[in-house]
C-alpha cells in the first residue's frame, strides 16, 4: 500500500526533518537513510515498523541539521602532518625559510568546521524527541494508508460481486443444465457404439462415467461459492489479509481453469473467461493492500 508522511522536529539549536514513503510490496522491506551519528537509531526505528505494518517496502530518511553552536574548528591533523613533512622535504632541497603556523593553517583543508560531540544526557534527550517524532510520522503514513485501504475495499468487494454474478451465469448456463449434459452424453456414447459394435458392457460404463464427470461442474460451482463467502468473510474481518486473500485467489483460478476445461458449450466457455477476468482484476487489487 501506498503512502506518505512528513514530520519536523526542533530541540535546542537541532532540528530534524522525518520524510517516509511506502509503496506496494509482498512483504515487509525497509531501507533507511540516517545521517552520520544517527545510526544506532536503525534498529528500533524497524522495530517500531514491523509493529505496525505487515507489507510494503518503505523508504525512511532523517535530515539532521545544528545551528552555529554546535559546530567548532578543528585541525585536520593528518593533512598538517602531510604538509610538515612535505615543507621539511622542500627546506633541505631548496634552503628556504620554514612556512609561518599562520601559512599553513590557511591552505584549505587544515582548518574544517565539525560537529561539536553531544554529551551523554543530551544525546538521549536528543534521540527521544527524534524518535517521538518518527513514531508520529509512522502513525500519519498508516493513517493514509488506512484511508487507501477503505477505496480498494469498496473495489474489491465490486470485483467480488462480478466473480459472483459469472458463476451465477455458469450455474444457470444451458450447457449446465441436467438436460443439455443428458443429450449430450447420449449422443457421445451413441458415437461410441456406433465405432465399436462389440464394445463391452463395462466399457460402456466407463466411458459414460468418464463423460459425465468431464462434463458436471457442479462440484467447481460449489467451491467457488464457499472461496467468495471465504473472501467476503476476509475483507469483513479486516486487519492484514493480503496474503491470505492472495492464496484465495489461487483456488479461484483452479476452479475456473476447471470449469473452463470442461466446457462443450460456447456460452458457458464465454463466462469462464469473464470469470477468469474478474479473478485477475480482484487479484491485482489485493496486491495493493496489507
Amino acid at each position: 500500500m501506498t503512502g506518505y508522511a512528513r514530520r519536523q522536529g526542533q530541540q535546542g539549536d537541532e532540528s530534524w526533518v522525518w520524510e517516509l514513503k511506502s509503496v506496494n510490496g509482498r512483504t515487509l522491506e525497509v531501507r533507511a537513510r540516517l545521517p552520520a551519528g544517527c545510526d544506532h537509531l536503525d534498529m528500533p526505528l524497524r522495530g517500531l515498523l514491523a509493529r505496525t505494518l505487515n507489507r510494503g517496502n518503505v523508504s525512511v530518511t532523517l535530515t539532521l541539521t545544528r545551528g552555529g553552536g554546535g559546530q567548532r574548528l578543528a585541525v585536520n591533523e593528518a593533512m598538517l602532518d602531510q604538509l610538515i613533512a612535505l615543507m621539511g622535504q622542500v627546506e633541505r632541497r631548496l634552503d628556504v625559510a620554514p612556512p609561518r603556523i599562520d601559512g599553513l593553517l590557511a591552505i584549505r583543508g587544515v582548518l574544517e568546521m565539525v560537529e561539536a560531540p553531544l554529551d551523554a544526557a543530551h544525546g538521549e534527550e536528543r534521540d527521544r524527541a527524534v524518535m517521538a517524532d518518527f513514531a508520529a510520522a509512522l502513525d500519519q503514513m498508516a493513517d493514509v494508508r488506512r484511508e487507501e485501504g477503505a477505496r480498494i475495499l469498496e473495489v474489491l468487494l465490486l470485483r467480488l460481486d462480478e466473480i459472483a454474478g459469472h458463476v451465477a451465469a455458469a450455474q444457470m448456463s444451458a450447457g449446465a443444465q441436467p438436460a443439455a449434459i443428458r443429450e449430450r452424453l447420449i449422443a457421445q456414447i451413441q458415437g461410441l457404439l456406433d465405432g465399436a459394435a462389440a464394445l463391452p458392457p463395462e466399457r460402456l460404463q466407463q466411458e459414460a462415467a468418464m463423460l459425465a464427470a468431464k462434463a458436471d461442474i457442479r462440484e467447481e460451482i460449489d467451491r467457488l461459492h464457499a472461496h467468495i463467502a471465504a473472501a467476503r468473510a476476509m475483507l469483513a474481518e479486516g486487519g492484514a489479509v493480503g496474503r491470505r486473500l492472495d492464496f484465495l485467489c489461487q483456488e479461484f483460478n483452479r476452479e475456473a481453469n476447471t470449469l473452463c476445461s470442461k466446457s462443450a458449450d460456447i456460452g458457458l466457455t464465454r463466462i469462464g473467461l469473464d470469470l477468469k477476468q474478474s479473478i485477475e482484476q480482484f487479484r491485482e487489487q489485493i496486491q495493493n493492500i496489507e
